[in-house]
């Protein structure tokens, strides 16, 4: 008489790498959003995009539990949002390192392993393989041992991708890590981002106000404005009919060759992609 194999046991759900439920968040009477439902998965990658102040990169500093929420509520990986999460990595806004600043590219890097920690860093080898890993991963091992005071914004934003991931986080935030480079470095960092999220697994929360370069890689756009949003693929959210609705104001998103045109009747200071071109 046989035996039925036994049933294997179900695989345990993984948890999103970030939960939002009920979020709301306002700047004292200026609401910025709310009723917030967003789960991101373990190597998605959102694109947060939307006018001036809308709460872009307030959305990142109540993930970074930096910002409470007016109502509802944050988790990542299951756990409440709170401040020093090892699990989360952060590109910060572009901005140029001191040029007498005297550490090294390696030593920038391995902050992000253990920069929080009081004295000198200690000699260890496994660290020293997880920095030179992370360099290797964007194209940085070349400069490894200069001074990043002496290097480009490119290449010191390199770094800051390189800082951010090196850890292995969950979760990898990008808060408008493209303002000050031009095009071909936009692109490049946007690239570094989506390959560190392939090998990584992180899933990707990327503010930005410069579309260009990131929605041949988003999976979903998170779109915020006039304290309302949209989230969805980028076919489902950049079209005329979804921005004219956010903002209130008719908004018409143009494809010709291959290329998005957005352009609206919002002052520029609210509609920042007003004549900007986006590849598909």
């Amino acid at each position: 008489m046989s035996v039925p194999a036994p049933t294997p046991a179900p695989t345990p759900a993984r948890s999103p790498a970030l939960r939002l439920r009920g979020a709301a968040l306002a700047h004292g009477a200026h609401r910025l959003w709310t009723g917030l439902d967003l789960d991101v998965a373990p190597g998605e990658f959102v694109a947060v995009l939307g006018a001036n102040g809308a709460g872009k990169s307030s959305l990142l500093k109540v993930v970074l539990g930096q910002h409470a929420l007016n109502a509802g509520t944050v988790e990542v990986a299951g756990r409440p949002a709170r401040r020093g999460d090892r699990r989360i990595g952060y590109v910060p806004q572009q901005k140029g390192l001191d040029a007498d600043t005297p550490l090294r590219a390696r030593d920038f890097v391995r902050l992000g392993l253990d920069g929080h920690r009081w004295g000198p860093l200690l000699p260890s080898r496994r660290a020293g393989r997880r920095v030179d890993e992370a360099l290797a991963a964007v194209g940085a091992t070349g400069y490894a041992d200069v001074p990043v005071g002496r290097l480009s914004g490119g290449e010191q934003q390199r770094l800051r991708v390189a800082q951010s991931v090196v850890g292995d986080p969950l979760l990898l935030l990008a808060d408008e890590p493209l303002l000050s480079l031009d095009p071909h470095h936009a692109a490049a960092v946007t690239a570094l981002v989506d390959r560190c999220r392939h090998r990584t697994g992180a899933a990707v929360l990327f503010v930005t106000h410069d579309v260009n370069p990131v929605l041949p890689y988003a999976d979903r756009v998170l779109y915020l404005a006039g304290g309302r949003f949209r989230v969805g693929t980028p076919d489902e959210v950049m079209t005329s009919r979804t921005l004219s609705s956010l903002y209130g104001s008719p908004v018409e998103v143009l494809r010709s060759g291959g290329r998005v045109l957005v352009a609206g009747a919002a002052a520029p200071a609210e509609h920042p992609h007003a004549h900007e071109e986006v590849p598909r």
